[in-house]
C-alpha cells in the first residue's frame, strides 16, 4: 500500500502559487470571516492565514462576536466585497445558530466566493462556467492525480453527497468525462457497490466506517471525512484495517486537509489573475 502524502503535494502547490503571486502587479487579499470564539475554528483560520502569508497573499482579519446579528454581518461582508485587491472571501463554518448561514454565504460577491458556497458561485461551478471550484473536492481530485493511477474505465464510488465534498467531486469527475456512482444514506446495496469499487472517495464524516472487509484488493482510497474519536481526529476509513489491502490511501490527518487549503489559495490566485 502506498500513502498519498497530502503535505508533500500541498508544498508543491504552494511553491507554484508563490511564484505566480510574486509576478502579479498587485498583492491579492484573502479574508476568512470568523464569528465567535470557537477554538478549533480560530486555529483553522490562523492556519489559513499562515499559509496565505507564506505565498505572498495578504490576509485580512474579520472577527466578529457570537452575538452579531445576521443583518449586521451582511453589512460587514458587503464592506469586505469592496476592499481594493480583495480576491477571496470565505466564512468559517459553522456559524452560530442565531445567524442565517445561507443569507451570509449569498452576500459574498460571487466573483470572490472562493469556497463556491454562495448560490451564484455554486451555480457557475455546476454549470461548468468557472475555473474556481470547491477546494475540498479539488483536493480529492488532486490526490488522485498525484497517485498516478489512471481513472479511465475504473469503477469510482463517491460516498456522501454533501456540498463540500461528495456533490462537487461527482461534478468534477463528470467534467472529466468519468462516470462515478454516488452513494448516500438512502442508497441500496451499498456494501456490494463499495466492494466492487476501484476508487473510493469518502466524505461522510463517519469515523472508521470503511474497513478492510468492505474493499477490493488494490483499491484507491481518498478519505475526505473527519470526525472525533477518543480525543483525536479520524477519517471515514479505518486505516489499520485497510492498510494490507488498499493500493493507495490518503491518511487523516495529512491527506485531503492540507491540499484543501492549497486549493483554496489557488482559487484566490485565479481570482487575482482574472482581475
Amino acid at each position: 500500500m502506498k500513502i498519498i502524502d497530502g503535505k508533500k503535494i500541498r508544498n508543491k502547490i504552494l511553491i507554484s502559487i508563490k511564484k505566480e503571486v510574486a509576478s502579479l502587479p498587485f498583492q491579492p487579499i484573502f479574508c476568512d470571516v470568523l464569528v465567535g470564539n470557537d477554538k478549533a475554528s480560530a486555529q483553522y483560520v490562523q492556519m489559513k492565514k499562515n499559509r496565505a502569508e507564506e505565498v505572498g497573499i495578504k490576509f485580512h482579519s474579520a472577527n466578529f462576536p457570537e452575538t452579531i446579528k445576521t443583518e449586521d454581518l451582511i453589512k460587514e461582508i458587503k464592506k469586505l466585497n469592496k476592499v481594493e485587491h480583495m480576491c477571496g472571501i470565505i466564512v468559517q463554518l459553522p456559524l452560530p445558530e442565531s445567524i442565517d448561514t445561507r443569507a451570509i454565504l449569498n452576500t459574498i460577491d460571487s466573483n470572490l466566493d472562493v469556497d463556491c458556497l454562495g448560490k451564484v458561485a455554486s451555480e457557475k461551478f455546476y454549470g461548468g462556467l468557472t475555473s474556481v471550484c470547491p477546494p475540498a473536492a479539488l483536493a480529492c481530485i488532486k490526490l488522485l492525480d498525484f497517485s498516478g493511477v489512471s481513472l479511465k474505465n475504473k469503477k469510482i464510488v463517491v460516498l456522501g453527497q454533501g456540498k463540500l465534498v461528495g456533490k462537487p467531486v461527482s461534478a468534477l469527475l463528470k467534467f472529466r468525462g468519468l462516470k462515478s456512482v454516488a452513494i448516500s444514506s438512502k442508497s441500496k446495496n451499498k456494501k456490494e457497490i463499495i466492494k466492487e469499487a476501484d476508487v473510493i472517495i469518502s466524505g461522510i464524516g463517519k469515523g472508521k466506517f470503511i474497513t478492510g472487509d468492505m474493499i477490493k484488493k488494490g483499491a484507491v482510497l481518498i478519505d475526505a471525512g473527519t470526525s472525533e474519536s477518543e480525543g483525536s481526529v479520524v477519517g471515514d476509513i479505518d486505516f489499520e484495517s485497510v492498510k494490507d489491502k488498499a493500493g493507495f490511501i490518503s491518511p487523516v490527518p495529512g491527506g485531503v486537509g492540507p491540499v484543501t487549503v492549497a486549493m483554496l489559495l489557488n482559487n484566490v490566485l485565479h481570482v487575482a489573475k482574472n482581475k
